[in-house]
């Protein structure tokens, strides 16, 4: 889907903002871009859409150089989503979703069809909220907005960079919960920048962490909390190993409620790196107990308890 051959970025004054970099992007994956400052990671993320000109090598989208396509047909099929979301103030939040299908000449009643049901995915009632202007909305609200903006032309990729760092924990966490499901939903290419290993960890399917403009890792969730390659990658995931006992992963599922089908089933005895195993090829799993369900054990959870046992220090014990 995107592919990263031999790409530099070297600035006037000699600087490698990203050097000979091979990667690439599977189609409909959600790929986080992750380092310390100044490792290269918006840079990376720039260059897809072409925001900023490579010194070096070649980007490949669908098989196609990045340079030879018309920059505005690149970049109306690469939806973009900043930290800080610039909606223009004086267009309602109708007429700030449709900018892009209009430029691509859709019809009127297409474009109103998509702004109302882009608006419902977010939980904001088309009615209420067509025709108000930015300032009549809350930060959080406009980061909905935000988010649905880029995907309003239905583009195949997904740019974001640190889209919920300025949110307060809650938000923060709600708005993970809804790119989740709207990538469950959709299965569009994500490409995501953040400087959260939490955040990596419950979003990605892959992570690629960066540093000082290269590449030391790249694998999913699982193959950075159990096998980090080098002591760096062992300081930013978390200088220990986790300390969690199954239970602790199980969701209940209430009384007369079904399992999801084609799920993996596992018993509560089951050690807890074979748990993460599974989790490593599937959303979610059930857990049965003598032969019954008891609850399941999804990808998001685990991602989540891990990472805060990470914060804390413990040990792995089953």
């Amino acid at each position: 889907m995107i592919r990263f051959e031999q790409v530099s970025k070297k600035y006037p004054n000699g600087t490698f903002a990203v050097k000979s970099l091979d990667l690439e992007i599977k189609k409909g994956e959600f790929f986080i871009l992750i380092g310390p400052s100044g490792s290269g990671k918006t840079t990376t993320l720039k260059m897809i859409n072409r925001l900023i000109d490579l010194s070096k090598g070649w980007v490949w989208i669908n098989g196609k150089k990045i340079s030879d396509y018309d920059i505005n047909e690149l970049r109306w099929n690469i939806g973009y989503v900043l930290q800080q979301i610039a909606l223009f103030p004086h267009m309602t939040i109708a007429e700030n979703i449709a900018v892009v299908p209009e430029l691509k000449n859709w019809s009127k009643e297409k474009v109103a069809a998509r702004v109302d049901e882009l608006l419902k995915m977010v939980g904001l009632d088309p009615k209420e909220y067509r025709n108000r202007k930015p300032s009549e909305l809350s930060g959080g609200q406009q980061q909905r907005v935000g988010v649905i903006r880029a995907l309003a032309a239905d583009p195949e990729i997904i740019l974001m960079d640190e889209p919920f760092s300025a949110l307060d924990p809650f938000s923060r966490e709600k708005f993970q919960a809804d790119m989740l499901e709207i990538q469950r939903k959709l299965k569009k290419t994500i490409v995501f920048v953040t400087h959260d290993m939490q955040e990596a960890l419950k979003l990605g399917d892959r992570i690629c962490l960066m540093k000082d403009g290269e590449i030391v890792q790249v694998g999913t969730p699982h193959e950075f909390l159990t096998n980090p390659v080098n002591d760096f990658v062992r300081e930013f995931v978390g200088s220990r190993k986790l300390s969690i006992n199954l239970n602790e992963l199980i969701t209940p599922v209430p009384v007369g409620e079904g399992f999801l089908p084609d799920t993996k089933t596992i018993s509560l005895s089951t050690p807890v790196d074979e748990v993460l195993e599974h989790l490593a090829s599937f959303e979610q799993i059930t857990v049965e107990e003598n032969g019954k369900a008891i609850g399941n054990i999804s990808r998001q959870n685990a991602m989540k308890v891990m990472s805060r046992y990470l914060r804390e220090g413990g040990q792995i014990h089953e």
